[in-house]
């Protein structure tokens, strides 16, 4: 699939999935997508958490019982930040840009290879669910997951979400509103 093709197919995806296992390579590719995204001055500061463990996803999957994806996900990739980040440039880091743009590269890859994805971010700052989620992949301390994603096949194609057109959102040379 192009790149292209990749985005435009892109979506949340919060259904069933199949429970087969994914392949490692085709986990291992995924991720390596994240690695390749830009950083701010180049720091590299994401780090990633690949779960196919059968006992940790089981304890993740009782985590969000109103997330079909999260419960039945074959797998999942936490995306890491360090709470204690060096300040890279002009007293700033950059690791939740950092972080999003890896992350943004990889739902491309997993769309890219068939499978669907969401981003949970929001559903981890609350009740303690990130630290839960740290402790269940033996995070060290300071460091944070960021955003899951849950990956597998879907079993069912899920809403799409209509876009905004260019006209309401994008401009040339000064801003339109």
């Amino acid at each position: 699939m192009d790149i292209f093709t990749a985005i435009e197919e892109r979506y949340s995806y919060r259904g069933p999935m199949e429970k087969s296992p994914l392949p490692r390579e085709d986990l291992r590719k995924i991720v390596e997508c994240g690695l390749k995204a830009p950083s701010g001055k180049n720091a590299q500061t994401t780090q990633f958490v690949i779960i196919d463990d059968a006992n940790i996803l089981e304890e993740l999957h009782k985590l969000h019982p109103a997330n079909k994806a999260m419960q039945q996900a074959p797998a999942m990739i936490a995306c890491i930040i360090d709470q204690h980040a060096e300040k890279i440039y002009e007293g700033y880091d950059f690791q939740l840009e950092d972080c999003a743009a890896a992350t943004e590269n990889i739902l491309l890859a997993i769309t890219g290879l068939g499978y669907a994805s969401v981003w949970i971010d929001g559903w981890l700052r609350v009740d303690q669910r990130a630290e839960k989620v740290a402790q269940l992949i033996k995070l060290p301390a300071g460091k944070k997951v960021q955003i899951l994603l849950p990956v597998g096949k879907p079993l069912e194609q899920g809403p799409r979400r209509e876009k905004k057109t260019f006209d309401q959102r994008a401009c040339f040379n000064s801003y339109a509103g």
